[in-house]
């Protein structure tokens, strides 16, 4: 009989007892590859599940932009840069930042020493390659900050719209090029550059880095209980989905590798691009420092006549989801 009833109400509690887990849907800034590996791990160690979340990482490219597939519906959270997400909250689009596993830049201008280009002070007159889609906005400020315009004319510098490689650098097409420390510049360096043949600028030495990689989501969608919640879960579970990868590059790396539809990365780009990406997340427990916010706004507002936002930014990021998930 005894067992005859826990038959019955382990019976019961399956049926009625089980809850279905939570969709939530994150559209990655790019394509898959170890800049996203919290994420990944997350999935695929189980952390999502184990908070009651079914969570869909929608890959990147270059033709898809976070802030519009947010703006349509297609994502309920998304990973950008904070100069795009800023300036498309000036132009109406409210974003908020949730939560910043990213806690440095990883952006860098890399130049060829033959080109002539040994300080800032030699960019007058170059072309300089820059991506667009919103990652063109810390550059412009930095233009802006040197005094250089970007339109071609005499003493300032030829902009030439860079596709995501590395071809104008190689071809000399152009004396510099957008690069990142865990994707380009090794790119650079795996087409036969040696180090000495570069000059690198990292945004952060120059004083002009600004917040990468944050967690955006519609500022409305806050003000549901059960979205926050959601929330709170979901970046708890991709919080320690980035300590374990800080923690276990290799294999966060293979898990990457596991969830490449494409089959374009190799196991020495994405455990090398995994090293890279370690550095940037460390010291970073999901919430936003305020310093560095107030530093990447002040970066945006000084860019002389033509600055990437006009004005402070209000309601643009919150502790609301940190302060619950990292309890």
């Amino acid at each position: 009989m005894r067992k005859l009833l826990t038959g019955a109400i382990l019976a019961a509690l399956g049926a009625g007892g089980a809850q279905a887990a939570d969709d939530v849907t994150l559209q990655l800034k790019w394509v898959t590859q170890a800049q996203f590996a919290g994420y990944y791990v997350a999935q695929a160690q189980g952390f999502y599940e184990e908070e009651g979340l079914n969570v869909t990482i929608l890959p990147g490219g270059p033709d898809v932009a976070p802030t519009q597939v947010i703006a349509g519906g297609g994502a309920d959270v998304v990973i950008d840069w904070m100069p795009s997400a800023l300036a498309a909250r000036e132009k109406g689009l409210p974003l908020v930042n949730i939560a910043q596993p990213f806690k440095s830049s990883g952006m860098m201008l890399t130049c060829r020493k033959d080109s002539g280009v040994a300080t800032s002070a030699d960019f007058a007159g170059k072309t300089l390659g820059v991506w667009f889609g919103g990652n063109e906005y810390p550059f412009l400020n930095w233009m802006n900050k040197l005094g250089l315009k970007t339109d071609g004319s005499d003493g300032g510098v030829t902009v030439l719209k860079q596709g995501f490689n590395v071809d104008p650098l190689l071809q000399s097409q152009a004396a510099c090029v957008s690069t990142m420390t865990y994707n380009e510049y090794w790119q650079v360096i795996d087409a036969g550059l040696t180090p000495e043949d570069l000059v690198v600028f990292k945004y952060e030495d120059e004083g002009v880095a600004t917040l990468e990689d944050g967690l955006y989501v519609m500022e409305e969608k806050l003000a549901d209980p059960a979205f926050e919640d959601k929330m709170v879960r979901f970046v708890r579970a991709s919080m320690k989905g980035w300590k374990w990868a800080e923690e276990n590059p290799d294999d966060a790396a293979m898990i990457v590798l596991d969830n490449d539809a494409t089959g374009a990365q190799t196991e020495a780009h994405q455990k090398r691009m995994m090293g890279e990406i370690a550095k940037l997340t460390a010291g970073s427990n999901g919430a936003l420092d305020e310093a560095d916010y107030q530093r990447t706004v002040d970066a945006l507002m000084s860019g002389g006549s033509d600055p990437v936002i006009t004005k402070a930014p209000e309601g643009a990021w919150t502790h609301q989801i940190t302060d619950k998930a990292l309890q």
